[in-house]
């Protein structure tokens, strides 16, 4: 299993593109996602100054995937 070297993923966070879920409605209550490349980061919008959960695509994918219904930030 590969992994991003520290350096290079704080830098690449540091600079990262931060995108909102489409479910949270503007009240900062879902989660952010960053594209990095072979990986992704995934934050709490709530806390961004928290470390995000970096996952490989693959991974994300299957996360995705497990909550195409629609109700994953719903409550």
């Amino acid at each position: 299993m590969s992994t991003i070297p520290p350096r290079r993923r704080a830098e690449e966070l540091r600079n990262a593109h931060w995108r909102r879920s489409s479910y949270s409605g503007g009240a900062n209550d879902c989660v952010e996602i960053a594209d990095l490349g072979a990986y992704a980061a995934v934050r709490d919008s709530k806390a961004p100054d928290l470390s995000p959960v970096i996952l490989s695509r693959s991974v994300l994918g299957n996360l995705l995937d497990h909550y195409t219904d629609g109700e994953a930030c719903s409550g």
